[in-house]
Formats: structure tokens, sequence, C-alpha cells
């Protein structure tokens, strides 16, 4: 009992010790707080998936009514703004100046085409941005086939077949709700991995872990002492991210928030199992630091299908990316947020983590209790 409540006393203050490290240092605070809170507003406000009021230059060779009402079609259109010119050299000329993304040819003979049932009209997009492109030719597809659907009628005996379309789980087609999921998994990956990262090697630089070498400390009080101010640093910054996705993007939480919280910690102890066996093995803050990013916040980035469908990666690399915690992570945040407690989804991704977390948390006491013998 006596021996029980001697370790309590010194994670107590071996806690103590590094919460108030963090409190006096302002690299930690910012990067805890601040820089979650400025990755929030630049990826919630500043970062979009989303193509709206595209630039289009229309050419009218034809100048009938039915060109002209096909026109009126994309100047309804909430995701185009249209600009009329009178040639595909000054529409070209406003593509290559940036000042229009693209240009719709309306041909001369599209009206007599148009009551004979073989009209076609031509969309020119800016490939540069290819991504931007392929939403464009298919956002033009809507006005044309409005339009189409519309004027039918007049010209044929039976209408065309409509499809009426449903998104599923993004009604609203708003990217922030497939965005602000993957932004938790981000922030808790550079909270976990990246300060705790530095934390023993900045121990070994200033030389004050020699000096805990001489007291009664464990190997494993010392790893929980560096787990728990960094884990509740953590979840700050998680709350932040639920309470920005709530009332400043209102992103809906369809699942259990209890289930998001749950799957939240378990990829927080795993970031943290990153960050610390980093530092347990590295001696330089600065080592520490890129190898955390390296291995953390990049691949978090690019490979976990935050911003990047897997799907269109090669296959190689799309088998590096079962290995990276952020993968399962992000599958779970949006999974949670926007389908719900999918326990087919949720419970697999879960067991992956918590067993990463399990195996983190092992080789980093076996490594540091090889250090501090």
């Amino acid at each position: 009992m006596k021996d029980c409540l001697a370790k309590l006393r010194r994670i107590r203050a071996l806690t103590l010790k590094e919460t108030r490290q963090i409190l006096r240092d302002p690299s930690s605070i910012a990067i805890g707080v601040i820089f979650p809170l400025m990755m929030i507003l630049l990826f919630g406000y500043g970062l979009s998936l989303d193509v709206t009021r595209v630039s289009v230059a229309v050419v009218d060779e034809d100048a009938s009514s039915d060109s002209a009402s096909l026109i009126g079609a994309f100047r309804l259109s909430p995701y185009f703004g249209v600009t009329v010119v009178h040639s595909m050299a000054e529409a070209k000329t406003l593509v290559m100046n940036r000042k229009a993304d693209g240009a719709l040819l309306i041909p001369s003979d599209f009206a007599r085409r148009w009551h004979s049932g073989d009209a076609e009209v031509q969309i020119l997009v800016n490939g540069t941005d290819a991504n931007q492109a392929r939403i464009m030719q298919a956002y033009a597809q809507g006005p044309v086939a409005q339009w189409s659907a519309a004027h039918a009628s007049s010209s044929f005996l039976a209408g065309p077949v409509i499809v009426v379309d449903r998104m599923w789980f993004n009604e609203s087609n708003d990217s922030h709700y497939f965005l602000v999921p993957g932004l938790i998994v981000l922030v808790m990956t550079i909270i976990g991995a990246f300060l705790t990262a530095m934390v023993v090697a900045r121990e070994w630089e200033r030389g004050t872990l020699e000096a805990l070498f001489v007291t009664p400390m464990r190997a494993g009080e010392f790893l929980i002492s560096k787990f728990l101010p960094y884990f509740g640093l953590g979840m700050i910054g998680f709350a932040l991210c639920l309470l920005a996705g709530q009332f400043l993007f209102h992103v809906p939480l369809r699942g259990s928030l209890a289930l998001l919280c749950l799957a939240s910690m378990i990829y927080l102890l795993v970031a943290l199992g990153i960050g610390l066996l980093v530092s347990t093995l590295v001696k330089s803050q600065f080592l520490a630091s890129q190898l955390a990013m390296l291995l953390t916040f990049l691949p978090a980035m690019m490979l976990s299908g935050f911003l990047y469908d897997l799907r269109s990666m090669p296959v190689f690399i799309r088998g590096i990316t079962y290995a990276l915690p952020a993968r399962y992570a992000v599958a779970l945040m949006q999974t949670l947020y926007l389908a719900g407690d999918v326990g087919s989804v949720v419970w697999p991704n879960l067991g992956v983590l918590a067993a990463m977390a399990a195996a983190l948390m092992i080789a980093t006491r076996l490594v540091t209790r090889k250090q501090l013998s």
C-alpha cells in the first residue's frame, strides 16, 4: 500500500513538473492551442473543395431565342458567372488572362439542329487545375440538362428521361462536411506527436534527465507523467475542433458523441505513443521534430484519405496506408460525423487503433526502461 502511494506521489510530482514546463514554454502553448485554432480557421474558411461562381465566357454564334434561353439557364445557376463575348478569340483571351475559367460555345446552327433533335454545345475548360476542370464539366451538364428538359415538349413528342439524384450523408454538397472530421485528426496528430516528440529529447539536451536517474522514479512513472499533460492538451484541441465544426461550419454529428470522444482519445494515445517513442530514441529536439513531422503529420495530410481518395493511389502506396494510424482515424471520424454509428466501419477501425496504441505503449516502455536503467 505504501509503495502504491509512493508511486502515485511520484507520478503526481512529475506530472505537475511537466505541466508547469508546458505553461512556461510559449512554443508549447502556441502549438497546442493557437496553432489548432489557426488550422481550424484556415482549413475551414481558406480550404474548400467546392467550386462556386465559375466564370464562363459565352460565345453565342447562333443569336436565337433558343440560345438566349440556354444562356439564361447558365445565368440562373448558382455555380456560374456568365460573361457574353463575341468571338472564340475573345473568350480564349479571357481564359488565358485568368479572367474566365472556361468557355461555352453555342454554334451558329444550334437552333436548327435543336429542333431536328441533334443539337450540340461545346464546353471548354481551363485544364491547368485538373480537379476544378472535371468539376466544371460536371456542373455544366446541369443547366444544359435542365434547359433541355424544360424545352423538350416543344420539339419532341416524348420528353427526355429525367434523372432524380440524391446525395447521401452530405445533402448540401458542402466540402466542410468532409474536411472537419479530418481536421480533428490533423490537430490531434500535431499535438500528440509533434509536441511529445521533443519532451524526452529536451530533457537530454538540458541535462535534467541525468538528475532524475538518481531518484526512485521508475520508467513507467516517467512515461505516465509525460503522457498526462499532453493528453489533456490534445483533448483541448479536440474540443476546439468539435465546437468549431458545430457552431462555425454547422457540420452535423450523426453518430454518438461518446463514441466520437472514445475514438479521439484512442487515436490521441497512438499519436502520443509515436511522439514519445521517437523522443526516447532520438536525443536531439530538432531531429525528433523532423522525424515526427515525417512519420505523422505528412502521412496524415496526404495518405489518410483526408484530402485525396485512397482508391486513386497506386497499389503500392495504397498498401503503405494500411500501416498509417491516420487512415483508420479519418475513416472513423468521417463515418461518425456523417453516416452515424455504422458498426461495420467503426469497430474494425477502432480495434486497429487500439492495437496500435497498445503496441506503441509497450515499445516505448521497453525502450525507456533500457535507457533509464
